[in-house]
Parts: structure tokens; sequence; C-alpha cells
């Protein structure tokens, strides 16, 4: 039996996307336990690595360089990614707790979550401040403030040696301004260094033109300065913390951590719960404490990876991990310039700089350049035409897996229906009109709650786009091959967000099937109740504009997260539009002529199929539809869903003149309602786009029938 047969029978969740998580992930791409299904939660889709932050600081790497891309990383490993802070764990229940989702189950866990630099309980810091760690929300910060020309006063609160690397980093990136730099430091900067590495650190800081202030403390912080303990303010327009770093306050309620909040752990890095883990900055290692430092943290991850799968295999003895008793420093200077330092001994060269980066950038290619998958081993002999009907890229999920509109055409034809059809059917019961339509998604992530949110707001999308407001929905549920635990896990976690889901469109989930399959898949079946007439695709009139309200290209963005190639966070950007609902937007649309949303066919196949119903022409404005962030930098590297050229081949008499024109025809899942609409647009499209919706008019209803043509 193929080890992806097997089924899963152990849930390991990675509480955050520290350096030690990352480099599990990777390892365990590479070679994965059959039977363990693998969470990792963590509130950014991509972790900030702390070696190359001064670097970008100072304008030395783009911003892109210093994230590991997480959501690109769980795909590789085949686990699933949830983003969302952690609020508690439960150890009695064994469930994880994050706001807004359910609890997340585990058998074995381990947390990599870092420490935060933030400073609550200094007066100000909360709003007119930012903590340097967590390091993602702090470097998208920075890059606001390196790029505004009228920044005057940066403050760094805190002179350890980080702290001495950012400020330095800071002035360079500002050389050239009027802009100040200082650092207040409590005690004496650089702690931690030897008298030499101190010393070189002081004129390092001189040369920089940053100010020091030793044996001073922050005492509160107001809009335009930092107050001193003495009185004295500094006028500043940007503030970071680093002193005082600390664990986060739900690390503490565990039950696992030392009188300072860090979760203690033995030699083989495992807590006084022996289902949970901790390594990196978040864990205190009682049999050898160490300073916090990324070196021990990429170190562990070996170790901590053996002991994992120890644990859940049930087979082989845990490691004891041994820390080095010290490390080579290596401090960059703001220029390209380092200073490294080492038992006691030290020395600053440029050259250091060029060693360091070498090392950083050897590092981050381990996550840059992940291995592909195997193309599948195909039996010999076998019929012709398999390799062609497989394809050269694995089957899209959501609305990429349909059946090609010509296809489907073809084969309802033969069986009487009317096509192209309707969005839902319409059902009469005395005065009542009742509308039903039924949807389902082949899963494109390994995140069931995840999956179900889409599909539910993807299959009410056919009741909103006939104008009927929802009313009872049935569900149909494959779950993959899973113990009986996970299976009852993970059907709970789908009913509870499909429920939460359909109850705030206005519908009950009434009943439906659930079985085993080959993969996920979740659908619905959805009827509604229409107040009037049902809005059919049948009611455009010449002139009417073409409303869209959600941007495309999930088809092209799905595609690629499958292939390793689209950006972690354009994906989970892509994701909450597909599970936006539309309640709202329909209601707002009320007054249209005829409308669908735009799933599977793209938006040229749905709104030809519009005109096509009401007899009409359409012309699409294809520099007006927006678009998700990133898929026209994917389209434009070729990157297409296994649907698109079923849907490009629908309409030979349509020019694809770039890739902006091959978006047209992108499938999509949980797509925007299309509506046409007579009159004066302008003020509907502000009233979209004042609650959220990224709406705009992207085209006109013709007189010519059968008209199908791009502006």
């Amino acid at each position: 039996m193929n080890r992806s047969d097997l089924p899963l029978v152990r849930d390991l969740v990675l509480i955050g996307g520290g350096h030690t998580h990352a480099l599990i992930m990777r390892s365990w791409g590479m070679s994965p336990l059959p039977g363990v299904r693998v969470t990792v939660i963590d509130p950014e889709p991509e972790a900030a690595y702390s070696g190359m932050l001064p670097g970008f600081v100072a304008g030395h790497y783009p911003r892109a360089a210093l994230g590991i891309d997480l959501v690109r990383l769980a795909r590789f490993c085949g686990a699933r990614y949830v983003r969302g802070a952690v609020d508690r764990v439960d150890r009695d229940a064994k469930s994880i707790h994050l706001a807004g989702r359910p609890p997340i189950s585990y058998d074995l866990a381990s947390v990599d979550v870092g420490i935060s630099s933030a400073m609550p309980d200094m007066p100000g810091f909360n709003r007119h401040a930012i903590g340097a760690k967590p390091l993602g929300p702090f470097a998208d910060e920075w890059q606001r403030v390196r790029e505004d020309p009228s920044r005057r006063g940066i403050v760094v609160i805190g002179g350890g040696v980080a702290g001495c690397e950012l400020a330095m980093a800071m002035a360079h990136a500002r050389r050239g301004t009027a802009t100040t730099v200082t650092v207040v430091q409590q005690g004496r900067i650089g702690t931690g260094l030897g008298s030499k590495a101190s010393a070189c650190l002081r004129r390092a800081l001189a040369d920089a033109g940053v100010t020091v202030l030793e044996g001073r403390s922050a005492h509160r912080i107001t809009e335009d300065a930092v107050h001193l303990d003495d009185g004295s303010r500094i006028e500043a327009d940007f503030v970071t913390g680093i002193a005082g770093a600390r664990p986060y306050d739900w690390l503490g309620t565990t039950g696992l951590t030392d009188q300072d909040g860090y979760a203690t752990v033995d030699a083989r890095l495992q807590t006084r719960d022996p289902a949970i883990f901790a390594a990196g900055d978040c864990a205190h290692m009682t049999h050898a404490p160490r300073p916090k430092a990324g070196v021990y943290a990429v170190r562990q991850a070996p170790i901590l990876l053996h002991n994992l799968k120890a644990v859940l295999s049930g087979t082989g003895e845990l490691r004891r991990y041994r820390p080095q008793k010290d490390y080579l420093k290596l401090i960059s200077l703001g220029g390209k310039s380092a200073l490294a330092e080492r038992f006691g001994v030290s020395f600053r060269n440029p050259l250091l700089w060029r060693w360091k980066d070498r090392i950083d950038r050897r590092f981050m290619d381990r996550f840059a350049t992940l291995p592909r998958p195997p193309a599948p081993d195909l039996p010999w002999p076998r019929a012709m035409g398999v390799r062609q009907a497989l394809g050269e890229k694995p089957l899209c999920g959501g609305c990429g897996a349909k059946i090609g509109q010509q296809a489907l055409r073809r084969a309802l034809a033969q069986g009487g229906e009317d096509m192209p059809g309707d969005d839902a059917a319409v059902l009469l019961t005395g005065q009542a009109r009742q509308v039903i339509s039924t949807d389902h998604l082949r899963a494109f992530t390994e995140d069931p709650g995840l999956l179900a949110r889409i599909a539910a707001v993807h299959a009410l999308g056919d009741v909103w786009a006939m104008g009927a407001r929802p009313q009872a929905a049935t569900a149909s549920i494959v779950l993959p091959r899973l113990s009986d635990a996970l299976a009852e896990r993970t059907l709970r976690e789908i009913m509870l967000v499909a429920r939460e889901v359909m109850e705030s469109a206005g519908a009950s989930i009434v009943g439906g099937h659930s079985t085993i399959g080959a993969e996920m898949t979740i659908g619905f079946t959805v009827t509604g109740l229409c107040a009037g007439p049902a809005l059919t695709l049948a009611g455009a009139q010449p002139g009417d504009a073409l409303i869209l309200t959600k941007p495309i290209g999930s088809g092209v963005m799905l595609a690629a997260e499958m292939q390793y190639e689209a950006r972690g966070r354009n994906v989970m950007r892509a994701l909450d539009v597909m599970a936006r609902p539309q309640g709202e937007a329909a209601g707002i649309l009320a007054g249209a002529h005829a409308m669908t949303d735009i799933t599977g066919f793209g938006l040229v196949g749905h709104a030809a199929a519009m005109a096509e119903a009401s007899r009409c022409g359409i012309i699409l404005d294809v520099a007006a539809v927006p678009l998700m962030d990133g898929a026209l930098r994917l389209a434009e590297r070729g990157i297409r869903s296994t649907l698109y050229p079923q849907n490009r081949d629908a309409f030979p008499e349509l020019p694809v003149r770039d890739a902006r024109d091959a978006l047209m025809f992108d499938p999509q899942t949980g797509g925007g309602l299309l509506a046409a609409y007579p009159g004066n647009h302008e003020p509907l499209v502000r009233a979209l786009r004042a609650i959220g919706f990224d709406a705009a008019a992207v085209g006109r209803i013709t007189d010519r029938p059968g008209q199908v043509a791009f502006a």
C-alpha cells in the first residue's frame, strides 16, 4: 500500500512558526511519518527571519527576502496552516483555542512562538510604539516608516545587542536626512558582550550617529515624544521597544512555565506534560540555561523532530539536546560591516558582513528551494492516453475541478436539459416562491474548517444571486480515511463552522450525509425564499452596467499554491475573499435586472450565460476588473488553473492579448456576484465599497445578441 493511502490516526500541532518549527516542516515534507496529520498555527503567514532583520531595516534586503513562507511550507509537508493567535491550551481536553474558530485538537503538540518585546505596562506604548518582536509586524511597520520622509525622531528602548543593531540599521537607512536615532538603555550598552566587543560596539554606534543614553529608563510615551524617568523627553515619531522581552501571556496559563512565564523543558525539549514540547525563545532549558538566541533554535530542530516522531510512532528513545557553551555572534553595524565575538575574542571587518550575508542567505535558501514532488509512477503497460489525461500538473481543487462548460452542455443536452440554465431552480408551492441549489468543493486546503466556510459561502451564492433569502441547508461531506477519533474531530469542526455561516445568513442546517472517500469534499444543498419574482439570468437589458462585487484570480492563485509558486500572504488574502459572505451585497443589488455569481466558468463564461439568457450581448472592460493581490503576476508567469483551457476554448472568437485577458477565463471559487444594473450605478458601487467589497463596474449589456467582446 502507498504511504499516502494510509489512514490518518494522530494529530500533531505545531504552535508557532519559529525557526525550529520551520526547519521541522521542511524535514517533514521530505520524510513524513505516515498516519500523522500536521497542523501549524501562527498569526502571520510568513515568519520573519531574525538574522536578516537588521539588514532589512538598513535597506540591504527587500521585505520579501525576510520571510519564511509558512503557507508554502505547510503545502510542502502536507500540513494545514491555521492563521490565528492562540488564546489558551486546554490540556485536559487536549485542545487549542483560537479566536473566531472551533478549538483544534491534538495528540501531541509543540510550542515555538518566540517572545514579545511589547511593553503593555508602559503608559502609551500600545498606542504610540511597536515592539521589535514579533518580527513580522515590526518589519511591515518599518517598511512604511522607512519610505516616509517626514519622520524626524526614532527611539529604540533597549540597548542590548539586538537594540543596538536595529538602531545602527535605522540610522543607516535614514542617512542624509534630518532624522535622529536614540537608544535608551536602563543599564550598560551591549550587555552579554566582552569588554573589547562592547567598546567596539560603542564606537560603531558613534560612527553611525546614534545617540546613546545609558542608565536611563523610558517612563511613558506620547504621540510625539518618549518621556524619561528623570523628567526629560526625546522627540520621536517612531518608537520601538526591544528591552524586557517576555513570553506571551497565554503560555503562562498552561501550568508548564517558570516564574517568568517561559515553558520549562528538559534535555529532550519536553515540558512537564509529556504531550507538549517547546523550543526556541519561548522555552527555558532547565538542564542548560542559555540566553535567547536563534542559533539554539536552529540546532534544536533535528532533536525535536526525532523526539516528536518517536512519541507519535511509539518507537525509539528520545534524544537529548546539548547546547554549545558559546556561539559566534555576528553583529550588524548598520552599513555592510559586522562585528564578530566568541569566547571574549572580537574583531570588526567589512568581510564579516559578507560572511554573515552568505550564512543568512544559505539558511533562507533552504525554504526558497523546496524539492518538487515527484511525478506519479505510472504502471506499465497501461491504456493509451493515461498520461495525457493526468496532465502535467495536479488537478486543481475548488471550482477549478469542475467539468468544462462545453462538455457539460453536451452531456446535459443529451438529457433534454435547456442550457445555459440558472443559478438555482425555482419551486412554486402555493403562493410561496422557493429556490434550491446544490454545490460542493473538492478540497484545495488541508484546513477542514476553512474549506467548510468557503464551501458554505459558495453554495449560498446561488441563493443570493436569485435575490432570495437563505432558508435551509443540508450538508454533504466526504472525509478521507481517518481514525474514528480524527473523523469525529474533523466532522465536528466542519459542522460548527458550517452552522455558524448558515445561521449568520439566516438558514438552518436541517440534515445531510457523510461518507469516507478518497479525499475531502464538502458541499451543501441550500434553499431560499423569494419575496417576489426570482432574479434570473434572463432579465438583463441593453445599457445595463455589469457590477462585480469581488476581485477575480482564485483559480490561478490556488493552482500556483499547489505548485509552491504563490506567496503565502496573497494566498491567505485570496482565501479571505472566497470566504466573504455576500448577503449584504445581494441586498444592495436588489434593484438589478439580472444577477449571477462567478464560479467555475470564469467571468467571461458566466457573463456570457447571462447575455445568452437575456438575448443580449456583453462588452467586458478588462482593465476595470478588480484582481486578487498577486494574481496578475502569476498569470504573467503562465500559471493557469486546470479548468482554464476548457473555459478559454468555449470562446475562440475572443482574443487573449495578455495575462489580464487570460484571467477573465479563470475559474473562481466563492466568486463575486455579477449584476446587470440599470441607470446610475456609481452610488451602488460606492455602497458596496463602503461595506468592504472591492466592487467595480466591469462592463455593459449591449443590444447585439451573441456578442461577447473585450473593451
